[in-house]
């Protein structure tokens, strides 16, 4: 398979040179290789002929289905862009109207009357008669002569436009596969393909492409899934293992007066035994003098910021300073004022930098750094600019950084000599097998319980008809001296969509829960404008918050207990989890409310009363993966993989990822270089997939 990266597409027979110059900008398919790794999405069956008899009365229950008959006649009607050829066709049981509005002169020429022809296309009704539009059109040995299963493919707008689909690349690949007499050499290890139980690839390949049966088709998929995944793992596998062998670190043996001042004093509540796990697990990576890199995944509440801070304490008592990164001013700002609360009374330095922060004041921050003054300083990507030097930078916190870039995350950790150690904090909760592959390269620690006091938040789905009890609700919520959240998915009102907005909610809201005070915020505010509002509600000046999502993170008012959602069936279950983590943070009970349509679709409804019945964010992240595939997640989280996949679904493939991740430990065990001579041919292939120009394999 190898060999086939430097074959030219444009020398595939039925491409040629036009043809492979738009495949190579439309669809990055340069080789005969990448048209071999172009998997397709579907399958037509070409293997059955209906009549046309058997259409009548039951059109809506067929898909695209085979017909073998004759044209009747041909009927050219009106003109210009509104022409259109009509063609009678029968197979002796009934007829058929044959409809194109595009190329009618080149069909008209190509057609003729009396002869047999195959028709492939959709049914369907216009005024009470059948037809098919835009159907293919074969003389019956070209479909003899064709598999009787043809594959349907990804492409794109224009490629169709230019009558380069599916039909074009499956002849294609199936010119390709049939001229080539040798079969493809294996790519994977034969101990790994034995041991999994794999189809070989050459006969993957071809089946993927040309499928014999529905069985065959699977194992060849699963075959193809598997390498994907498998070189995935192995690449994961080996940074890891390379990174705790070779990469150095600070040691920090100690814990001294910085950590026990702030134990002793400052502590908040009892750590939960999550809490205690995992600073465990921190401990005893700054003391083994390799760099440490892991990963915390918290649900919302659960701690992780305390955590952090304790872990960064440990680095002041051995003689380093510390940093956390946050993706927004908003979280950055957060992060500081909880950290500067928390330890209050050790006399902690911290700092915050962010965008907004003034001159004057970055100078005495970038002094404070060089110094050594400054303990630990807080801040949005300003902090890593070339401008920011510390005087010895020992730990670096990254919180949700699944919203930095690889070269953003790159930039921090070299600003120390020697390699930092990293804390890699979500609140999102990832899904096991996601973690696996996303991640797979960190060691990972789960914060799997919530502080004392915290009280799950009750969570509950009501429809638009049943608006006038949750306005009476969260004016009982206002009575008693507590705050309310409502947020809303749009900034303005938007009719196509017939969502509520921000601005007609703001003005709602002042309305009926007058004469509290409301405040709103969105993400399309100016800085200081949106940070005005904000402090309004933190303050407590505001009892009502009315805003987009920018309050999803980095919110944290006490005395909010209750959180409205409006057009919750537009939000995905990851967010609307993150969303009900802004209330519930103080002892009062707390309520979250789900704003709906009452019409809305069977798996939306599923979405929503799955919401009602676990606060258990691992539980809503799985749910989410598995009902609306990776999406948002795997999206932002695609820049982690060594390159992208174009068969395995880290939604679905869950057992597959574990299979291989075990494959790739077995066989790492036994060859952890892989330069043994029978993993030789895996290695030139695993190189040549990940084809990295800039190694960030150091970078967490």
């Amino acid at each position: 398979m190898l060999s086939l990266r430097n074959y030219d597409i444009k020398y595939v027979k039925g491409i040629g040179p036009e043809r492979a110059k738009l495949l190579g900008s439309e669809l990055g398919l340069h080789s005969a290789y990448d048209l071999l790794r172009h998997y397709p999405t579907s399958y037509i069956d070409r293997t059955k002929t209906y009549s046309v008899r058997s259409l009548h009365g039951a059109v809506g229950e067929f898909p695209s289905l085979q017909l073998r008959g004759r044209f009747v006649s041909f009927n050219v009607v009106g003109e210009g862009a509104s022409m259109r050829l009509i063609g009678l066709f029968t197979d002796g049981s009934a007829t058929i109207d044959c409809v194109w509005f595009k190329g009618v002169r080149e069909m008209r020429k190509r057609l003729a009357t009396g002869r047999e022809y195959v028709l492939f296309g959709k049914p369907s009704y216009f005024h009470d008669n059948l037809q098919m539009t835009h159907p293919e059109v074969d003389p019956p040995e070209a479909v003899e002569s064709a598999p009787g299963v043809r594959a349907v493919y990804p492409l794109t707008e224009r490629l169709r436009q230019r009558n380069l689909g599916s039909r074009v690349l499956h002849g294609a690949v199936v010119a390709f596969l049939r001229s080539r007499t040798t079969p493809f050499h294996d790519t994977l290890p034969q101990a790994v393909v034995a041991s999994a139980g794999l189809m070989p690839l050459d006969i993957a390949i071809r089946e993927v492409h040309m499928p014999s049966s529905p069985e065959t088709l699977e194992k060849a998929r699963m075959r193809l899934k598997f390498e994907e995944l498998f070189y995935i793992q192995t690449d994961m596998l080996m940074r890891s293992r390379e990174r705790k062998s070779a990469i150095q670190g600070y040691m920090m043996p100690r814990a001294g007066k910085w950590f026990n001042d702030f134990y002793y004093q400052c502590l908040p509540f009892p750590l939960t035994n999550a809490q205690k796990r995992v600073i465990k697990e921190i401990r005893a990576d700054i003391m083994s003098g390799r760099q440490m890199n892991r990963l915390v995944q918290g649900d919302v509440g659960s701690g992780k910021t305390l955590v952090a801070l304790m872990s960064m304490l440990l680095a002041l008592d051995n003689g380093y300073q510390a940093c956390l990164m946050a993706p927004t001013e908003i979280l950055a700002a957060q992060h500081f004022e909880t950290i500067s609360e928390l330890a209050a009374k050790i006399g902690l330095n911290v700092r915050l930098l962010t965008g907004s922060t003034r001159a004057k004041q970055r100078r005495i921050i970038d002094e404070g750094l060089r110094d050594g003054s400054i303990h630990i300083l807080v801040g949005t990507h300003a902090v890593i600019e070339d401008r920011v030097v510390f005087n010895r930078l020992g730990f670096v916190v990254i919180d949700e950084q699944h919203r930095f870039g690889v070269a953003q995350r790159a930039r921090l950790w070299k600003k120390s000599d020697v390699p930092p150690h990293v804390l890699v904090m979500t609140a999102t909760p990832i899904p096991r097998t996601l973690a696996m592959t996303v991640y797979g390269d960190l060691d990972v620690s789960v914060i799997d319980e919530l502080p004392p006091g915290r009280k799950p938040v009750a969570t509950v789905l009501r429809y638009d008809e049943q608006r006038a009890q949750v306005i009476k609700g969260i004016k009982a919520q206002l009575d008693a001296g507590h705050q309310v959240y409502i947020v809303f998915p749009l900034v303005e009102e938007n009719e196509k969509l017939d969502l509520k907005s921000v601005t007609e909610g703001f003005e709602h809201a002042a309305e009926i829960f007058a004469p509290y005070k409301v405040a709103f915020v969105h993400g399309r505010m100016k800085p200081a404008e949106k940070e005005a509002q904000m402090s309004l509600f933190v303050n407590g000046d505001a009892k009502v918050l009315v805003a987009t999502t920018v309050i999803e993170v980095g919110v944290n008012v006490p005395n909010a207990t209750t959180m409205v959602i409006e057009n919750a069936e537009r939000f995905g279950l990851s967010q609307l989890h993150q969303l009900r983590g802004r209330v519930g943070r103080g002892a009062d009970r707390s309520h979250c409310i789900l704003m709906s349509k009452h019409n809305i679709g069977a798996d939306t409804r599923k979405r929503l009363e799955l919401m009602t019945s676990t606060t258990d964010g691992f539980v809503i992240a799985e749910a989410d993966m598995q009902m609306r595939g990776p999406g948002d997640i795997e999206g932002t989280m695609q820049s982690g993989l060594p390159f992208d996949l174009k068969i395995a679904n880290l939604a679905r493939d869950g057992q597959i990822i574990q299979l291989a991740r075990k494959a790739a430990e077995a066989l790492l065990d036994s060859d952890p270089t892989l330069t043994a001579p029978q993993n030789r041919y895996f290695a030139s292939a695993l190189a040549m997939m990940l084809n990295r120009s800039t190694d960030w394999s150091r970078i967490s």
